[in-house]
């Protein structure tokens, strides 16, 4: 794990394109306390030691289905259950689960380097526990995903591409049909495809969202199915429906939801 020295940094931003609901403002001055964190988002093959060793089952696993976007899925149609109203690209496919990520007919066999997915936040915390680590507050996330920069808009920098070289796993194209896959990536790449930040640490813009250790919305706190905190946008980001790979942005779901594009990075506490 990489040590981060205890310090303070300007959380959040106030630039135009944020998204008021999801209050990433204002930016605020935030004191933090030293920390551990993983290098990289809990890999395919890291979680399958650890269900290999503890025999433990995933939600989507006991539900028998979770979510994988429309351009990913190659099964039969009878494997869909359904899709969302309002974001119809998600399918909701019997049998898709951490070792199967397009469903039954898939495997994570030649992507072992790639975070795991459809993992929920009680699933992720199952792992910490497990691995004697826990999942990071939001103010540890957003500290250690700057790498040092002060308000730049993303771990490397303010420019997106710079020098016209990619530098996370997101969408290019036209979102949602067509992904011209101009970073190399339709779905998940190897959590080390892009270059570290300042701090050393991995793929933590784009690839897939990280789940937080706490609430979305700090007044419902103590609620046990209250949506909790997601970061760092996934390869389905795109500007022109989400920009959340920026390092402030902030989105949730319900604790026991699951998809292919949301995984977890582990932190860990310094004894004092």
């Amino acid at each position: 794990m990489i040590y981060i020295e205890k310090g303070q940094f300007l959380m959040g931003s106030e630039d135009a394109d944020i998204n008021i609901g999801d209050r990433e403002d204002p930016v605020r001055l935030v004191e933090i306390d030293a920390f551990y964190i993983d290098p990289t988002p809990v890999t395919n093959q890291e979680f399958q030691k650890f269900v290999e060793q503890t025999g433990y089952r995933t939600e989507a696993e006991r539900y028998g289905w979770s979510f994988v976007f429309h351009l990913l899925f190659e099964g039969k149609r009878k494997e869909v259950k359904g899709t969302p109203a309002q974001t119809p690209w998600w399918l909701a496919v019997e049998g898709a689960d951490w070792a199967h990520p397009e469903g039954v007919h898939s495997s994570i066999q030649e992507r072992l380097d790639h975070p795991v997915v459809h993992v929920s936040w009680n699933d992720a915390n199952a792992y910490c526990e497990w691995a004697g680590k826990r999942l990071l507050t939001e103010k540890e996330w957003e500290f250690a995903a700057r790498g040092g920069l002060v308000q730049n808009r993303y771990p490397w920098g303010n420019e997106l591409t710079p020098d016209g070289k990619h530098m996370c796993n997101i969408w290019q194209g036209e979102f949602p049909y067509t992904n011209t896959q101009d970073d190399g990536y339709v779905g998940t790449s190897p959590v080390k495809a892009f270059p570290p930040n300042g701090f050393g640490l991995y793929s933590i813009s784009g690839n897939v969202w990280e789940w937080g250790a706490e609430h979305f919305d700090s007044t419902l706190t103590g609620q046990a199915d209250a949506p909790r905190v997601t970061r760092g946008g996934s390869y389905l980001c795109h500007d022109s429906y989400c920009n959340r790979y920026r390092v402030s942005a902030r989105t949730s779901n319900t604790p026991d939801s699951s998809s292919g594009n949301t995984g977890f990075r582990c932190g860990k506490s310094v004894i004092a």
